[in-house]
Parts: C-alpha cells; structure tokens; sequence
C-alpha cells in the first residue's frame, strides 16, 4: 500500500516531540505539508494558512490537527468540507457539543473522524484491562502530578478558558481510566484549585461513583516538581494492580510486569496512534469516544471552586 499522505496543523512542542517522529518513522504515512503560523518542518511544505493548504494539496487525504483545542473545530470543519479525514489531539475539542457536530458533519461527509487519546496506548494499558477483566473493582486512586513548567512551558493558551489547565494531562489518566474499567463511572464531586490570574484550575481533587460501590478518586496536580507522578493503584477482590509512568509500567500484586523505556514515557504511543488512524482511513472508520472529556465537563459543572496564589510561570 502507497503511503498516505498527511498534513500537520499546529507545530509546536507536542508536534515535534511525538507526531513528526511517529509520522517519519512509519511506512503508512507521508508527511506532505505542515500548517503553522511560526513554524516548518524541513524537507515538508510549509503552509501559514489552512485553507490555502486544503486548495493547493488536493493530493493530501488526512489531517492531523495538534494545535490548541479552542480554535480546533474551525480546522476540522473546513477539512471536512473539503473531503479530507481528520485526526484530533486530545482532547477533540473545546467542547462536547463541538466534537458530536463534528462526528455528525464525518459522517455525513464519509470522512474519517479520530479522537485520539494517546494514554489508551501506553505499553501496559492493554495488559492491565486484561487482568482487570472479572475482577470486582474495591477501590481505583488516580494520582497524577506534574510540573507544568517542564511540560507546558510558555503555553498561555492553557491557562485561558478552554484550556483545560491541569485536565490538560488529567484527561490522560481519565482516558486510561475509562479504558481499562468495565464498568462506567461518574463524577460524583470535584474540587477545582484555580489561580488567581488564571481561568482554568491548576490542581482539582475528584470523586467518582461506580456502580458496584467501589471507592473511586482521583488527585490531578500542576505543581509538584521534583520527581513527577502518573499512577493509577487499583484494588480488586483478586489482588492489586499499579499502572504507573502513564501506563508505561504495570505491577501486580507488587511485582513489576515489565518496564517500557525509562527515557521517554510516551514511547510507542503515538506509532500505535498513527497505526489506528491508517486503519481507521481505510475503512472509512470512525472512533469518536468522548468519554474521558465528559468526566472533565462533569468536573467543571459540579466543581466546588477555591482561590490559590497566582500562577507565574
């Protein structure tokens, strides 16, 4: 099979850590044109308008749209429009309603619509499901704890509405989360830890109701330094489970399973990502689970908010 062609929409640090290497790497896809305000790629076509890409590279099939989530259904409708399948960084949107209009509008089309969530394929989240699967859930913790300065470093978009601020990485534990469990949970109460100067929370502390009664919660933070936590503990009426490093590292019963690479967390993520998505292209498929954004639309609704220090980066 010819290698697909694709273009990539917004090159910042999400684009070139991960997106152009998994692109670069894979015999599935040919990255032929960038769109960017301020940045090109080497070697690539550089556009710094959307439409003028769509006009002039007809040639191009797919999309992939990496740039904040605000001005993302802009981007997605117009390639739409023009016949092109499209793939979303997490999350898909700004809003719900914004990524149903947008499944609405593929289906239409006949256009491929993929709502990636890049956590769901960290090494050992397919394992942890299968060991998971009929066990009886007691008790799930999610702590997830980050530096925003190291990871997200000059992003004022994250900070404004819409941004998501500490739900930006949370959605990722919330999308394991909604992977790995067979059962659905809901919000049941949220806490939201918001910085004077800044529109979105920088920490949030989350309860859940799970339908067989299992103690469910989640602790997100954008302060911590030092060493940084992604973990999810897990206690079942068969033992215990850790998905820890985002789901690159799995210990049960408190032994370690296997090790994916200590160097970059996210290894393998993204090819895996790119991999569905050329699957999905032909098959005319659609995967457009919201579930993970719909936890944090819930979080909003119902969270309590609490004024802390102002956040300067």
């Amino acid at each position: 099979m010819m290698a697909i062609k694709i273009a990539l929409a917004g090159i910042g640090k999400i684009a070139r850590d991960q997106h152009i290497p998994a692109l670069v790497a894979s015999s599935d896809w040919e990255l032929a044109a960038t769109v960017s305000r301020h940045a090109t790629v080497d070697g690539v076509e550089a556009f710094d308008d959307f439409e003028a890409m769509l006009q002039a590279r007809r040639d191009i099939e797919v999309v992939s749209l990496c740039m904040p989530p605000v001005p993302r259904f802009d981007y997605a409708r117009a390639a739409i429009a023009a016949g092109r399948h499209v793939m979303l960084e997490k999350p898909p949107g700004a809003t719900l309603s914004e990524c149903h209009a947008l499944e609405a509008m593929a289906r239409e089309a006949g256009v491929t619509i993929y709502a990636t969530w890049h956590s769901r394929e960290a090494a050992m989240v397919a394992s942890a499901k299968a060991w998971l699967a009929g066990k009886t859930l007691t008790s799930l913790v999610v702590t997830w704890k980050e530096d925003v300065r190291k990871w997200h470093p000059g992003q004022t978009w994250i900070w404004q509405a819409g941004g998501l601020g500490v739900f930006d990485p949370g959605i990722n534990a919330l999308s394991i989360v909604t992977e790995i469990l067979a059962d659905p949970i809901h919000v049941a109460s949220s806490e939201l830890l918001i910085p004077e100067n800044c529109e979105t929370p920088i920490a949030a502390n989350l309860t859940f109701t799970h339908p067989g009664g299992a103690q469910v919660s989640a602790e997100l933070d954008f302060r911590k330094e030092g060493d940084q936590f992604w973990n999810i503990a897990i206690e079942t009426d068969q033992g215990s489970l850790v998905l820890s490093e985002g789901g690159a590292t799995l210990s049960i019963n408190g032994e370690i399973q296997t090790t994916a690479s200590s160097d970059n967390a996210l290894q393998g993520e993204y090819p895996r990502l790119y991999a569905n998505m050329a699957r999905l292209v032909q098959d005319r498929g659609i995967d457009m689970d919201l579930s993970p954004m719909a936890h944090v639309a819930d979080a909003f609704l119902l969270g309590k908010r609490t004024s802390v220090e102002p956040f300067i980066e």
